[in-house]
């Protein structure tokens, strides 16, 4: 009865290990998670207030597909104001998520057979996404050594006459890693050279830390043509929930994905859209506040992560995760595997991680820091007394 397009999904281990913390927490037990992707702050006071206000205006009826003039117009001028390029309306497309921004384009520019480059560690939904859309999911195993980013050589193993797209991910979920210059510019040679386009996932652009800035390569010499921006106000105004993200590329994609949203969504919501205007037309100051306490965050937890025997870790440099090595701190616990050792984790000391697995990284997880910091350090001392535990055996 199922269709062979949904029955080639990946079951996803962090849905299993969410699932199973929820089933622990409902019957007593004190677990502590750590899989959060979304910001613990709630959405900022003026942006709620601007919802009620469009609700009282009469602002609850349909909008066009793309989104409104109003948000089109403040994304094109946040644009201009952080990357200094211009767009116009026709080059912008509002979606309901950042999510649902990158599901329509794989739509919109894939046929059967037709191949999408996908850095390993990757966002879970990249792949599935490809498949869902008759498209292949190439995966390119990125190591340390590169701080998870493509090579040169790695990008000509991969490269081949299908090759239709890569996925950039910068600041990087789960990774945190940021793309430089130098890096960026190797890409775009790269995809100008085999004529391939780039979608740019920026969603987390704004929570950025010691220093780091973040360039699109949109910005750079025969990019703009061939690359398409994804991004949205979730992760930078605390929004996950309003779902309002969009995608800023060449007029003809562009058009095609609104044609596509036309006859699946209509439209994004209404008053988030106009939640949304204001998020933008009030600058950066809200962000900045947030980005603070989690760069607070991350140096504190940092720090304590590294010292649990069996776990190292690249410092990140954007978003709010840390992403482990953890195979040694399984084997030492007498796991084959991290996924197994996740599980042990969350049963005995009450603790859910994110298996590395779900991101095309099995001997890594993923732990965010998107909440209270005193209970992430209560989560760490737990492992580490799991660990201790284990290998006192």
């Amino acid at each position: 009865m199922l269709s062979k397009r949904v029955q080639q999904l990946t079951p996803s281990t962090t849905l299993a290990i969410t699932a199973k913390a929820k089933e622990l927490r409902a019957s007593g037990q004190d677990i502590i998670g750590l899989g959060a992707g979304e910001p613990d702050f709630n959405t900022p006071e003026f942006i709620i207030q601007a919802a009620f206000a469009a609700a009282e205006a009469g602002d609850t009826k349909y909008t066009p597909s793309g989104g409104t003039v109003a948000l089109k117009d403040a994304i094109i001028e946040k644009t201009r104001r952080d990357l200094w390029v211009s767009y116009d309306r026709s080059e912008v497309m509002v979606a309901s998520g950042a999510k649902h921004a990158l599901s329509t384009l794989f739509q919109a520019i894939l046929d059967p057979e037709d191949e999408v480059i996908v850095p390993a560690p990757y966002w879970v939904s990249y792949p599935e996404q490809i498949k869902l859309s008759d498209g292949v999911p190439v995966v390119l195993e990125t190591t340390e050594a590169s701080r998870f980013k493509v090579t040169r050589e790695l990008l000509e193993q991969h490269i081949t006459p299908k090759t239709k797209a890569i996925v950039l991910n910068s600041p990087s979920n789960p990774t945190g890693m940021v793309y430089t210059k130098e890096e960026l510019e190797m890409v775009a040679e790269m995809a100008i050279q085999h004529d391939i386009l780039v979608i740019s996932d920026e969603i987390y652009e704004k929570l950025l830390y010691n220093g780091v800035t973040h360039l699109s390569i949109s910005t750079l010499p025969g990019m703009r043509e061939r690359t398409i921006i994804i991004n949205g106000v979730s992760k930078s105004h605390a929004m996950t929930g309003w779902r309002i993200g969009y995608a800023i590329g060449p007029k003809a994609i562009i058009g095609a994905m609104t044609n596509l949203a036309s006859h699946s969504t209509s439209n994004p919501t209404s008053i988030a859209q106009a939640a949304s205007v204001a998020a933008y037309e009030e600058g950066d100051a809200p962000v900045e506040a947030m980005r603070v306490v989690f760069e607070e965050r991350l140096e504190q937890i940092y720090e304590r992560l590294i010292q649990i025997p069996g776990l190292t870790c690249l410092k990140p440099e954007g978003a709010f995760y840390l992403f482990p090595h953890a195979l040694e701190a399984a084997k030492m616990c007498g796991y084959a595997n991290v996924d197994d050792w996740c599980t042990a984790v969350l049963s005995e000391a009450k603790v859910a991680l994110i298996p590395g697995s779900g991101f095309g990284a099995p001997e890594y997880v993923r732990l965010s820091y998107a909440t209270d910091p005193k209970r992430v350090l209560e989560a760490l001392d737990r492992i580490e007394g799991f660990i201790a535990a284990r290998t006192a055996v």
